[in-house]
């Protein structure tokens, strides 16, 4: 048997940890409903959210191919709900790139691990090229799913062509602090792990 290759129970441990990266994410996108500023502030906020999760997740990926297995399903669920395609080769390519860094310190580097987060946690920056990209027809969909103008209006004055390579960095940092945050959640997994 090929000890490189994945098995069942890498299958399980990847639908584990991206339902839980979901349900996590998704609670924190929900708030935005609450402000502008919120859904602006998901390049800081989802990163730091999930970390825990996925610090656990790191924990236990031992092969490649896990993370960008879960980066495909994250761009299926995109699309689901409402994000279109535009964002998924953005989110497929943060994934196959963060699972090469993790690779590249055998899944057990403190460094290339965190490296890897921020690099994966880029994902976020694409459920923002709606708002870039097709900005109209985006706001528009907005207005008639019940958001008012005064929130449209400030959201779409935030986030825009100019001010997205700013959201993708925010994406990359918030993501190596929050490997931070969840390695000190998450030591004894990583010391049973033997990432160092």
């Amino acid at each position: 048997m090929n000890e490189n290759k994945l098995q069942a129970r890498d299958f399980i441990t990847i639908g584990i940890f991206t339902a839980i990266l979901w349900v996590v994410q998704l609670v924190v996108m929900y708030c935005g409903y609450l402000s502008p500023f919120v859904v602006a502030g998901y390049a800081v906020l989802i990163p730091i959210a999930t970390a825990i999760p996925m610090m656990l997740y790191y924990a236990r990926i031992e092969k490649f191919g896990m993370l960008t297995i879960t980066s495909v399903i994250v761009a299926i669920l995109l699309f689901i709900f409402g994000m279109g395609l535009t964002g998924a080769p953005i989110c497929i390519a943060a994934g196959l790139f963060a699972d090469l860094i993790a690779k590249s310190g055998n899944y057990r580097s403190r460094v290339k691990t965190a490296l890897s987060y921020g690099v994966f946690c880029l994902w976020v920056s694409a459920s923002y090229l709606p708002l870039v990209i097709t900005a109209d027809s985006y706001k528009e969909s907005l207005l008639e799913g019940g958001y008012d103008t005064a929130f449209t209006d400030t959201l779409f004055n935030i986030v825009t062509p100019k001010t997205y390579p700013v959201i993708i960095l925010c994406c990359f940092v918030s993501g190596i602090i929050g490997s931070l945050i969840g390695r000190i959640v998450a030591k004894k997994n990583f010391e049973k792990a033997g990432i160092v």
